[in-house]
């Protein structure tokens, strides 16, 4: 991988690839001397209708010539009333209400805001591997690695760590992780935060940074049960899971439970900086006056964007393709799993998939992190990118647009299994 740091970006922003795009199209990311590389990281989960999508595009631009900012405090306008009606529509249960920012950090600390006001409690339980956002309330539920905490203590105050049911970490059946993890978490509302004192709990119920595990419906229903019976608010973190990518519109609805809130983010306007979270009409007014703001909240060209992006949803039967499409991926790492002894799990739903690499040859004294990263730089090598995550960037990310094809996820994996290969010899 050739480092590429233009001198006047910040150094601490590390690239993770050596490409300087010049144009996107679908699947595909293209440099300015025609190098084509088929992007299996959409942007981090953000491209869901891929590069350029001719219709977002158009949607955009005409936007662009009719209104670019109408800040939506100060006045309203027609996308963003007409992205409301059909993303309020599309949200589980009662919840009809929305919040608008622009980033995914904006919604959590949004959501973390409404639940103590609408509580009238300090504390929020979040969940060990989270990721939540870098801004300090975010950071502050934030738990997938150091990296993300370092340097910025001390943090807010009133957050409770509780675990995670990481199954293969543990060493754990599924329903043996949930059930420790529930009676953990039984543990701190005894011992440590009061439920009185505790207003939500904050889940990615498919961890992203963390390492890309899935939660259980037993675990997700035992959540749902607590925070009914002591009056609490459940809210997930769908800012990576969700919007079709796990093969369901929303990742939660795999576990067949209820939340009383929803963050959203990412893949909402394909690429346009857009985020949400959303409650039922009754919680959100019990948020406090002034409490919700922004400049750029609900951009008139990103709104557009999103409803553009819903179409194409819709048309195109893009939930349903990343279903299709990630049992296909997941039964071909799988299969390459069994060949290669350093990928030791393959996790995930829909095409969120992750595929952890373990260092494990006694002749190889690279760590986990180092042969993975060694494996994503052999992919890039061959035109494929891929992105790492995980506490040491040892899990390597499957994260294509939901647009992609089954040829497209097989030419990804005979690369990838390549790229095992070279790495591994």
């Amino acid at each position: 991988m050739t480092e590429q740091h233009p001198g006047h970006l910040s150094p601490l922003l590390k690239q993770a690839t050596g490409v300087h795009a010049q144009r996107g199209e679908g699947c595909y990311l293209y440099t300015s001397d025609g190098q084509r590389y088929l992007d299996f990281t959409a942007g981090i989960g953000v491209t869901s209708t891929g590069h350029c999508h001719p219709k977002v595009v158009a949607a955009a631009q005409e936007q662009v010539g009719k209104l670019i900012h109408g800040q939506y405090t100060t006045v309203m306008h027609e996308p963003l009333i007409q992205l409301s009606e059909r993303l309020g529509a599309m949200m589980p249960g009662d919840i009809d209400t929305l919040f608008y920012a622009s980033a995914g950090t904006e919604a959590a600390e949004g959501a973390l805001r409404l639940a103590r006001q609408a509580k009238g409690r300090p504390n929020i339980i979040v969940f060990h591997g989270s990721f939540h956002g870098r801004t300090i309330g975010s950071a502050s539920l934030t738990t997938s690695g150091t990296y993300y905490r370092a340097g910025l203590q001390p943090l807010m105050g009133g957050v409770i760590v509780a675990p995670f049911p990481h199954a293969f970490r543990y060493g754990w059946s599924e329903e043996e992780a949930a059930d420790f993890c529930l009676r953990e978490l039984d543990y701190i509302l005894e011992t440590y935060s009061a439920p009185v004192d505790t207003a939500a709990m904050f889940i990615e119920p498919i961890l992203g940074e963390g390492g890309f595990v899935p939660a259980s419906t037993r675990f997700m229903q035992g959540l749902r049960e607590r925070c009914d019976h002591h009056d609490m608010l459940l809210g997930v973190d769908e800012v990576q899971a969700g919007y079709g990518r796990s093969g369901q519109f929303w990742s939660h609805s795999h576990f067949d439970v209820q939340p009383d809130i929803v963050m959203t983010a990412k893949g909402l306007a394909s690429g346009f900086p857009l985020s949400a979270f959303a409650a039922s009409n009754a919680t959100m007014s019990q948020g406090w006056p002034g409490s919700q703001g922004g400049t750029y909240g609900g951009n008139a060209v990103a709104c557009a964007a999103a409803l553009a992006t819903l179409d194409v949803f819709e048309e195109e039967g893009l939930t349903d393709n990343a279903a299709i499409q990630g049992a296909h991926l997941f039964k071909r790492l799988s299969d390459v799993a069994e060949r290669f002894d350093c990928i030791v799990d393959v996790r995930g739903k829909g095409l969120m998939l992750g595929a952890e690499i373990r260092s494990n040859n006694p002749s190889d004294d690279r760590s986990d992190t180092e042969l993975a990263t060694a494996i994503t730089d052999a992919c890039e090598a061959e035109g494929l990118l891929l992105l790492r995550c995980g506490p040491r960037k040892q899990v390597i990310r499957w994260l294509p647009p939901l647009i992609v094809d089954r040829e497209q996820v097989d030419v990804a994996v005979d690369t990838f299994e390549r790229a095992l290969t070279s790495a591994t010899l």
